[in-house]
């Protein structure tokens, strides 16, 4: 981590918020679409001359596929990050989902891991390996990792994650005797 002027630290805000982004998911999510619309043009404007069922089962073949793709990549376009006084709120997608909240009470620690990539967790998204634990990757770079009181976890990308490591450590300090939160 880096090192602030005169051994100053900045003041820590009552809420930090942090984001990441990916904007190559919109690629995957345009493929989505066109099997969405696919589905909805076969199911509007098809005559098949083979019978209904092989239409049916396009039709419905396609508009699942294109919900699953535009699910799954929608879902983690960007991740937010918000640590308050009590907790660590992670919120994927645009929807907010899939969403995991962890109060600080069962956090023993936090690093700053400058590089995660997807490569190390199998691809984007909501993420699980056995030797690393649960993750949301959204994009390759900066990251934030929380040890958790059960043993296990937790990784996210995040922009300016030594930010947010060092306001999650200040969290997790017992007050000293004398001073005000």
């Amino acid at each position: 981590m880096r090192d602030h002027p005169h051994g100053e630290d900045p003041p820590n805000p009552e809420i930090w918020t942090g984001r990441a982004t990916n904007r190559v998911q919109w690629l995957p999510a345009l493929g989505g679409a066109a099997c969405l619309a696919l589905g909805i043009e076969l199911a509007v404007d098809s005559v098949w001359a083979s019978g209904t069922a092989p239409l049916v089962m396009s039709v419905v073949g396609c508009i699942a596929a294109g919900l699953l793709i535009l699910f799954g990549t929608l879902a983690f376009v960007h991740v937010a990050v918000k640590v308050d006084k009590d907790c660590v709120e992670v919120r994927c997608g645009h929807i907010g989902l899939p969403r995991r909240r962890i109060p600080l009470s069962q956090v023993v620690g936090a690093d700053f891991v400058p590089q995660v990539t997807p490569r190390q967790w199998g691809g984007w998204g909501y993420r699980w390996r056995p030797e690393l634990g649960t993750a949301v990757i959204v994009r390759r770079g900066e990251g934030v990792v929380l040890r958790l009181g059960d043993g296990h976890t937790f990784t996210i990308t995040v922009d300016n994650a030594e930010a947010a490591v060092r306001i999650i450590r200040d969290r997790l300090r017992p007050a000293t005797p004398g001073t005000v939160i």
